[in-house]
């Protein structure tokens, strides 16, 4: 019978890789830690997997996986575990990239130290300025005409995939003037009817995305060149390729062109 404390899921990452089984894709339990020659220096709770404290592990860059295990990217895992996994997963990314970014106080500069009583958060010993996980909201949109839906080819994007428009909320905005902003920005249009559709926390590195749906209002495509590389509206029946299954925007993709091929029925 496995002692409550060897149940204990570490997540451990080398930047943005994580370190799984390499049959299950499962994490690591405690027991195999010293099997591994691991040493912990400093973790952080995460939550609980199936009962079980679940921490979060930065790994120096030079550590091997040992046999058995191979280190994964986290953008990988989307799609291949389940998402309470993910969502563990995404949690400890995060919290570790919040602590390599905030080592020092920003207010004085001396090095934080963790909250005395166990907050989630980074506490300056010096002015007593605490610092805690920072989330960067950002807006995604899929916008009707008909029964067409827009996608945008991103100039990042390395493959020919399309998905929906989306940016960051700026100081001062409101969500839907976010939405508002960003279409306008790049691709020239204006909206209407504005919903809100769910959210997905996005540890690439610390987003929030939060989704809408929206209307064609007025305006022809007009594309801000140096960030969308092709954007057009697509009948709900011929899309091109969009993101994987377990990403927001597959998500409302899908849910859009459902309810479009509906209404033509």
């Amino acid at each position: 019978m496995t002692h409550a404390l060897d149940a204990t899921r570490w997540l451990l990452f080398k930047g943005q890789e994580l370190l799984v089984n390499s049959v299950d894709l499962d994490f690591p339990l405690a027991a195999h830690l010293q099997q591994f020659g691991i040493t912990v220096e400093q973790q952080y709770h995460i939550g609980f997997f199936n009962d079980h404290a679940v921490y979060a592990v930065e790994l120096a860059q030079e550590v091997s996986p040992p046999e058995g295990y191979h280190f994964q990217h986290l953008r990988s895992l989307l799609v291949a575990v389940n998402s309470d996994k993910f969502s563990l997963a995404g949690t400890a990314s995060q919290v570790l990239e919040w602590a390599k970014s905030h080592r020092f106080c920003s207010r004085c500069g001396t090095a934080t130290v963790p909250h005395p009583q166990g907050e989630r958060a980074l506490v300056c010993p010096s002015c007593q300025y605490s610092q805690y996980p920072r989330i960067n909201p950002c807006v995604i949109v899929a916008i009707t005409k008909g029964d067409c839906i827009l996608l945008a080819r991103a100039q990042r994007f390395n493959r020919p995939m399309y998905s929906l428009l989306a940016g960051f909320v700026e100081a001062g905005e409101t969500l839907e003037q976010a939405v508002e902003r960003e279409v306008l920005e790049e691709v020239g249009i204006k909206v209407k009817n504005i919903r809100y559709f769910g959210s997905q926390a996005w540890p690439f590195p610390s987003n929030l995305m939060l989704g809408f749906t929206a209307e064609w209002a007025s305006g022809e495509l007009v594309l801000q060149e140096e960030e969308i590389m092709d954007a057009q509206f697509f009948k709900h029946d011929e899309l091109p390729e969009i993101p994987p299954k377990g990403s927001i925007a597959a998500q409302i993709i899908h849910a859009t062109v459902t309810e479009l091929a509906q209404k033509t029925r």
